[in-house]
């Protein structure tokens, strides 16, 4: 059987991206996506694992009812020491879980970077078949802060922030990306940037020109397509 697994999607526009979708027809995953902000979340126990996508902790948003259930559904699945995917937003919300805090990072971090594994993302399954420095798609302001709980291991580190990717220790199927590579070919760069324009140019100190950041996802998109599968193929053998 097709292994089955819970998606949580924080916006319209910030859904499974298509090296996310590209992944999951070759592998034969099959996704239940739910939109939190309408929907109930079903129990993850029915799934093969669960996958939580990116978004942002606006003000306005932290009240909602439905963040409250989803942290409640990500302590429920780490407690049960179920798969966990998390990506961006979903990065974030492990790490708290876990005890460490999030917080406004030290630079807005938008567009492609280079990311470095770290001697334990090197030795760690979920990189297994990839470089050591992997280009990165970053959409984020804010970010999982040192020290971290000694429950937690940093896999990856960048230049413009410290925690690209974090793994729950001996637990390595539980693993948070900051990172959003699953949305880095160029129809969703674009999307993102139609979307979220003006939040990026509300961002003290960080300019952004949109010509070169779909110049840049022209260059790396079939790099970044294949690294991206063989990541997400050795998640889910870890399922």
């Amino acid at each position: 059987m097709p292994k089955r697994f819970l998606v949580l999607q924080h916006a319209s526009w910030t859904g499974p991206g298509l090296y996310l979708q590209q992944a999951a027809k070759h592998l034969k995953v099959e996704f239940e996506t739910v939109r939190v902000w309408r929907q109930s979340i079903p129990d993850p126990a029915q799934f093969d694992g669960v996958i939580v996508l990116g978004g942002r902790l606006d003000e306005h948003q932290v009240a909602m009812s439905f963040w409250e259930q989803e942290r409640r559904i990500i302590r429920q699945v780490i407690d049960s020491d179920q798969p966990y995917l998390g990506i961006g937003l979903g990065h974030q919300l492990l790490a708290e879980a876990q005890g460490a805090r999030i917080g406004r990072n030290y630079c807005a971090s938008i567009g492609f970077v280079d990311g470095y594994l770290t001697k334990a993302g090197r030795e760690h399954p979920v990189f297994k078949n990839l470089p050591s420095t992997l280009s990165l798609f970053k959409w984020h302001d804010h970010a999982v802060l040192e020290p971290l709980p000694k429950s937690l291991s940093i896999l990856a580190t960048s230049v413009e922030c410290q925690v690209e990717a974090i793994s729950v220790i001996d637990r390595p199927h539980i693993i948070g990306v900051q990172f959003v590579n699953h949305a880095g070919d160029l129809a969703d760069v674009e999307h993102y940037w139609q979307k979220d324009e003006k939040w990026v140019h509300s961002l003290n100190g960080k300019y952004v020109n949109p010509a070169e950041l779909l110049t840049d996802s022209r260059k790396i998109h079939e790099r970044m397509a294949r690294q991206f599968e063989v990541f997400f193929r050795n998640f889910v053998r870890l399922c």
